[in-house]
This record gives C-alpha cells, sequence and structure tokens, in this order.
C-alpha cells in the first residue's frame, strides 16, 4: 500500500517518524549494549528458518534491519516480505536491488493507529477521552500470502506511540489502560498463532535508578503460545546511561517459534 499524504500527516503527528528515527540514534550510543541483543535475534530466526524451510517469510516490524539476518536469507532465495509502519530511506535503499524482497507499508496492529487518530483527534483540544468503550482492537490481516511469520521486537511497542498519544489525549484508569494494552498485545498473538511463526519480545524491563534502587515492571501481559524451540536471554538496553535518562533499563527477552 502506498499511503496517502493525510495518513503520513497523521503519522508524523503521532510521532512515528521521530520514534523510528530515535531508535537508530539509541543504537549508535548504546551499540556493545544492543550488539549482544541484535545478534541472538538473528541467531534465532535462522534456526527457525532452518526448522521450518519456508519458501517465503514476512517480518512484522523490520525496522533498520538491525536485528534480521537479511543476507544470509537472501542467499537461500527465500522470498522475504519486510512490513512496518514507515520503512527508513536506508532500508528502501539497501532492497532497492533484492528481488527477493519487498517492503510493504503497513499498520501491524491492523488499523487502530488511524481509529484511535480519528476518535481522540476529533474531540476539541481541552477535552480528553474518558473511556475506551467502543473501541474494538482489531487484528492484523494481510491481503498477501505471509508464510513464515516473524514478528520482530513489536509486541510490546505495537501500543507505545499510541499510549504516547493517548497520554495527552486521553485521560482513564489505570485498569482500563491495563486492559487495553492487553487486548493489544492478545490480538497480535492470535494472528501470530493462525499460522507458522517466529515471536521475540520483551516480557519484563528491569529499571535501576541512580541510587541503584530497581524494580521489575511486566511489559507482557498476555500468554504466550506453547513453543516448539524458545530462548531467553537479557538485553543490555541501557548499557551506557546519559544525562538525557534518570533510570537505566535492562529487557528480558524470550524468542518462540511455534
Amino acid at each position: 500500500m502506498t499511503y496517502t499524504a493525510s495518513y503520513r500527516r497523521m503519522l508524523t503527528r503521532m510521532g512515528y517518524y521521530g520514534y523510528q528515527n530515535g531508535l537508530i540514534y539509541r543504537h549508535i550510543s548504546q551499540e556493545d549494549g544492543w550488539d549482544s541483543h541484535l545478534g541472538k535475534c538473528r541467531k534465532f530466526i535462522l534456526k527457525a528458518v532452518d526448522l521450518f524451510k519456508p519458501l517465503h517469510i514476512t517480518v512484522l516490524g523490520s525496522g533498520w534491519l538491525l536485528d534480521f539476518p537479511l543476507a544470509e536469507l537472501c542467499e537461500r532465495s527465500v522470498k522475504i516480505s519486510l512490513v512496518d509502519v514507515i520503512h527508513p530511506p536506508d532500508v528502501r535503499e539497501q532492497t532497492d536491488r533484492l528481488d527477493n524482497v519487498e517492503l510493504i507499508e503497513a499498520d501491524a496492529t491492523g488499523g487502530l493507529i488511524q481509529e484511535i487518530w480519528e476518535r481522540a483527534g476529533r474531540l476539541p483540544f481541552f477535552r480528553k477521552m474518558r473511556s475506551f468503550s467502543g473501541i474494538m482492537v482489531p487484528e492484523f490481516k494481510p491481503d498477501f500470502d505471509t508464510g513464515l511469520v516473524i514478528s520482530l521486537n513489536i509486541l510490546t511497542q505495537l501500543e507505545a506511540r499510541i499510549l504516547a498519544y493517548l497520554d495527552r489525549r486521553a485521560k482513564v484508569s489505570e485498569d482500563e489502560l491495563l486492559r487495553f494494552r492487553k487486548e493489544i498485545q492478545i490480538k497480535h498473538i492470535n494472528f501470530l498463532t493462525r499460522q507458522s511463526a517466529v515471536l521475540i519480545t520483551d516480557y519484563a524491563e528491569l529499571v535501576t535508578d541512580r541510587k541503584g534502587g530497581t524494580q521489575t515492571v511486566s511489559t507482557l501481559l498476555a500468554d504466550l503460545p506453547e513453543p516448539l524451540i524458545t530462548e531467553e536471554w537479557i538485553w543490555n538496553f541501557d548499557l551506557h546511561n546519559s544525562d538525557y535518562y534518570t533510570n537505566r533499563s535492562t529487557m528480558k527477552m524470550v524468542a518462540l517459534a511455534f
């Protein structure tokens, strides 16, 4: 799909372009803390591909391709569909001459981004949404054959920009917010379980403040499917703390193939 100008303005207003650029800057500043995590993602994907032997792979959340073994899989003559809400110009350039790779711009929440934009955006600026009642969280329904689907570090991020926007435009209870987040995750997992899939996601964040105090926050709210193979590791998300961040984060990661 090709976005309309108005849709791109919506993505800009909701912070999707800025969020994507922030990821690559974060990777540069935290490189040695991220490299182990990115390498484990790539190795697990290759292991899952050896298990399923797909002819077609669809990657949800392809991003900057830091955590996806594109070169290795291109050598296997596998068709690869890279799906993200926005593809960075560098990725477009990198994949332009690869005949077996296609870029697809799509909202992996199934349209929830636009639903929230229209519901919250139609309210006067001084009014806030008071409830999520009436908002049906959709399931992603691609209009193409997906083959092996890889959900790549996006399960808990599908809600990120939506919640950041709602933080300014809505005022709901914490319980309702948790139910909303959980439903987004459930719908994504339900979609994955309808075909062969790989899911790589964080499930908890260990936050360390500047005084050394720690707190574990669950980021995964939905139940995971029973895997054929699985691995876990730690992602040093904020190995190099900076003056811009008061806390340092370590993410607990899990990878599953099912």
